[in-house]
């Protein structure tokens, strides 16, 4: 049995969901941790800030997740200190695909979706545990990506403003929760645009939710 395959036994809980569109970037996720059946936490953080124009959502292992968080964050800090600019979307998501192939022998057991804004404008990257960095316009990662998927190729089109990309992100994660027993206890969202990195309230998600 391969690294990758290995790592798949242990990646089984979790949907998050990227989607861009020319005015931005949303990153939605789910707020459940488990172990096996056993639901470990109901309050897990698995969408991040970067920097004010980055995010990033993480699928599978908390800790690998964590430590890879704090490391592209701090790299982004030190590039701007250096350069006197921003680390492009791209360059993050180089940067967190090379750390992971570094560790291709006992890889971090994450799957990360990376979403920015910056000068070439809206862009979403997706990375497996062993360091591939790919350009894509709609990603999902978790247990729940099956049935995510369903929602997102059915209404998705690249010319949406970024509203209705917004609502069909947490359309195609509340299908999730619906259908994975892995995925739940509430949504997290989060919208980039030029003007920056805007998490939106539980108020907000709520209002989307009904209005779904």
């Amino acid at each position: 049995m391969d690294a990758l395959e290995k790592t798949k036994k242990y990646m089984k809980g979790t949907t998050t969901v990227g989607i861009a569109c020319k005015e931005g970037v949303v990153l939605v996720s789910d707020k459940r941790a488990t172990m096996g059946t056993l639901i470990a936490h109901r309050i897990v953080q698995k969408s991040f800030r970067i920097d004010k124009h980055l995010g990033a959502t993480v699928a599978g292992a908390v800790g690998d997740a964590q430590a890879l968080i704090r490391w592209i964050q701090a790299e982004a800090r030190l590039y701007r200190m250096r350069h006197g600019e921003e680390m492009s979307t791209e360059a993050a998501a180089t940067l967190m695909g090379n750390i992971l192939f570094s560790s291709r022998y006992y890889p971090m057991i994450v799957q990360v979706i990376v979403g920015g804004y910056d000068y070439k404008g809206a862009r979403l990257f997706s990375l497996d545990p062993l360091g591939s960095s790919i350009e894509d316009k709609l990603v999902a990662t978790g247990s729940g990506s099956p049935v995510a998927y369903g929602v997102l190729e059915d209404n998705y089109n690249e010319n949406l403003p970024l509203s209705e990309c917004t609502k069909i992100g947490v359309r195609a994660l509340r299908a999730a929760l619906k259908r994975d027993a892995m995925t739940g206890d509430g949504i997290d969202v989060i919208e980039i645009t030029k003007e920056g990195f805007r998490k939106l309230s539980e108020d907000e998600v709520k209002k989307i939710t009904k209005a779904l």
